[in-house]
């Protein structure tokens, strides 16, 4: 039991290392990236996992008779309206960011006018 929490904690922290050894950004704002990496990454994976729902329960409709049949009807329809939510949040979240101009993107901002101290060669 023991040996098999310290492989899930060692394997845990190589599997975080990347983000660790990225994490140059100090503060909130780092912090807040790292953490949007993480959500996306797990959103694909969930989305994935939903996907696979789905087509188990095919399967399973396929192949199978009687009260199995009935499961697998059951597991797809769920399996589908998992993917129809996370799409639709999804697609929510970007329509909100495209109509309040909300980008993940860093920007610079350059002045307009540059600072009267500068000479032109």
């Amino acid at each position: 039991m023991r040996k098999t929490i310290g492989l899930s904690a060692l394997s845990s922290l190589v599997l975080a290392l990347p983000a660790i050894a990225s994490a140059q950004a100090v503060g909130l704002m780092g912090t807040l990236v790292t953490i949007n990496r993480f959500l996306n990454g797990l959103i694909g994976v969930i989305i994935t996992i939903a996907i696979i729902v789905f087509f188990w329960g095919l399967v399973q409709y396929l192949t199978s008779v009687g009260e199995q049949k009935h499961k697998g009807l059951i597991q797809m329809f769920y399996g589908l309206i998992a993917i129809f939510v996370m799409v639709s949040i999804w697609g929510i979240i970007h329509l909100l960011q495209a109509t309040f101009g909300i980008t993940g993107a860093n920007t610079a901002i350059v002045p307009a006018i540059i600072p009267s101290g500068a000479t032109s060669q």
